[in-house]
């Protein structure tokens, strides 16, 4: 197959680089010259673990090329996607879908044969409705199919995720398009990935609901844990007694300072909009929205409270920036609002990240930036881990007592074990877990019912 990828950021060079080691040959086509330039001297302009290394094969190979030239590309592809960004809609939450809507202004006078127009992108249901409208209107005597395939990319595992899918979603009930995009897909069904052939509307609503679901799993654990810490439980055990339910599963059941990314906060809202839209609002979805905001901008407080209730003039070594392992992707980080709130209550950040600090320095202005971990411990006031990055689970923490100032440790993804940390003498607060002495708690008296013989 012939595949234009219409957009080289994350999802459309992660895609096209993958769709190319299947043995299709792709062009990913962008209008910012200088990610192309960079693309094609061999510089990945994002990090994600392994993808240097498959472009570069599918380069050699010649499967794989990079442009600015649409017009150059799109007449002889079996199938074009549609791969631009689709942020938040300043003021509203709505989907942004102006560049989505631009590409099928400019792919409409380039369709030659029968082709495939694949929206790649989160889009809200409708949108290749309106996709389809616009091409019909500019190119009546157009032979095409609109798809909806929403892509199921986790930041940090994306190629394994691309390569060893749970679905492939695909949204249309064209047949020739059906036959084509199963074609494309070829290599993963014959390894039996799932494809799964919907409507469009409903591929649409799959990707928006999906994590939507993850996200309220991840903010419900973390409530959760809120209650942990006032009864005296262990999040860690609860969140294993309930994940083992088959039922419920163990992922995303992990407690933390709430959930960022590129993905979940985006899309959560622009599922709620689509709701509110057609009259059919999402309470559930709405209020793990807003706890999960209210959660990241409380994270600060709790800093500040493992303090000693101030942080004015102290320096706080913050590790990890970016909103999750593997990625260099700060977007709605939950480093931004804790930084952001100790900076408002005085203090001094200095910071470091394995892959973020590019992305952090562009966002996060007074910060100081280390070279390494240790570096940034030395003479802090009090250690804050944000971000669960491999080389974080297994610090010196003998050396790293003794580079701090104080030996205060706030492990904001539950690392370390509560009994190491005071045997070695840190003053250590985490998630949901040791807010409380160990001896047994009971509500008060007044609470407590027994019923015996049907009498309370």
């Amino acid at each position: 197959m012939r595949i234009v990828m219409l957009g080289s950021g994350y999802v459309g060079l992660v895609s096209g680089a993958c769709f190319a080691d299947f043995g299709h040959f792709v062009t990913c086509v962008d209008r910012a010259a200088d990610k192309i330039s960079q693309l094609e001297a061999g510089n990945i302009p994002i990090y994600e673990p392994g993808l240097g290394e498959l472009v570069a094969r599918s380069r050699a190979e010649g499967r794989l090329n990079f442009t600015t030239d649409l017009t150059g590309s799109a007449p002889a592809a079996d199938a074009i996607f549609i791969a631009v960004g689709t942020p938040s809609r300043r003021g509203d939450g709505h989907a942004d879908l102006s560049y989505v809507y631009a590409a099928a202004r400019e792919l409409a006078p380039l369709i030659k044969g029968h082709t495939l127009i694949v929206t790649k992108s989160t889009v809200p249901v409708g949108t290749g409705d309106e996709i389809e409208r616009i091409i019909r209107e500019l190119r009546p005597d157009a032979d095409f199919a609109v798809v909806s395939n929403p892509e199921f990319l986790r930041e940090g595992s994306a190629i394994e995720d691309f390569k060893r899918p749970d679905r492939i979603v695909v949204g249309t009930e064209d047949p020739r398009a059906q036959k084509i995009m199963a074609d494309i897909y070829r290599p993963l069904h014959l390894n039996q990935g799932p494809l799964l052939f919907t409507d469009r509307r409903s591929s649409e609503l799959i990707k928006y609901a999906a994590n939507a679901f993850l996200a309220t799993k991840i903010t419900f654990i973390n409530e959760i844990a809120n209650l942990c810490e006032k009864v005296g439980a262990n999040i860690q055990d609860v969140a294993r007694g309930v994940g083992l339910d088959g039922r419920i599963g163990s992922k995303f059941l992990h407690a933390g300072p709430g959930f960022g990314g590129s993905c979940f906060p985006k899309d959560s809202q622009a599922l709620i909009k689509t709701a509110q839209d057609f009259d059919s609002p999402l309470r559930i979805v709405e209020t793990m929205a807003r706890v999960n905001d209210e959660r990241k901008n409380a994270m600060g407080q709790r800093i500040i409270a493992a303090c000693g209730g101030s942080v004015e003039g102290k320096t706080i070594a913050v590790l990890g920036l970016t909103f999750k392992p593997n990625t260099d992707d700060m977007r709605d980080s939950p480093a931004l609002a804790i930084v952001g709130d100790l900076q408002d209550a005085g203090a001094a950040i200095r910071a470091f990240d394995p892959k973020g600090m590019d992305q952090a320095r562009q966002i996060l202005a007074s910060v100081d930036y280390a070279n390494d971990a240790y570096a940034c411990l030395a003479g802090a006031d009090a250690l804050v881990i944000v971000t669960e990055w491999e080389q974080f689970r297994a610090l010196d923490l003998p050396r790293v007592r003794q580079l701090l100032r104080c030996p205060i440790v706030v492990d904001l993804r539950n690392i370390y074990r509560m009994e190491e940390m005071a045997a070695l003498g840190f003053d250590y607060t985490c998630i949901g877990r040791n807010l409380l002495p160990l001896a047994r708690t009971e509500p008060p008296r007044s609470e407590l019912r027994i019923v015996t013989n049907n009498r309370a």
